[in-house]
């Protein structure tokens, strides 16, 4: 493969990841010449320890997930950020089981985030606590658990 081959095939690759995470100068560097470096020696131009490290780090499942969005600015007023792709959304339930087949649970765990976090957008959560105020809902529950109580 020529250099021009891997030039452009790096810059493929490292547009496809600054365009989901936020990168800095520094970073956007070091990844290009990161990124060369493995598919150069994925061609041979750079022996064989270069696809020994390359397959390492594949393979490694244990070591911790770097999210897309640092944890204090993926939880917003408007919206929530996927700590795994970046995008911004109301609540995330629904995006992490369809998009990265994962439970909030996992998820959670995946990326340190605190059991008792919501992950829906804080003006979205108080919304819904209002309109649940609004419509009495605490009372109509109330009333069916002592319903259910005189049952039993």
């Amino acid at each position: 493969m020529d250099k021009s081959a891997l030039l452009t095939l790096t810059t493929d690759i490292v547009s496809a990841h600054a365009s989901v995470n936020g990168l800095s100068v520094e970073e956007l560097l070091s990844e290009i010449q990161d990124v060369y470096a493995k598919l150069s020696g994925l061609a041979g131009h750079g022996g064989e320890e270069c696809i020994a490290v390359w397959s390492e780090e594949v393979g490694e499942d244990e070591a911790p997930a770097t999210p897309a969005v640092p944890l204090n600015a993926a939880f917003g007023s408007e919206k929530i950020f996927c700590m795994v792709c970046g995008k911004g959304f109301t609540t995330l339930k629904r995006h992490l089981t369809v998009s990265h087949d994962l439970t909030a649970q996992e998820y959670r765990k995946k990326f340190g985030i605190p059991a008792g976090t919501v992950l829906a957008s804080k003006n979205y959560s108080e919304s819904r606590r209002q309109m649940a105020k609004d419509m009495n809902l605490a009372d109509g529950l109330a009333k069916a658990r002592a319903a259910r109580g005189k049952k039993k």
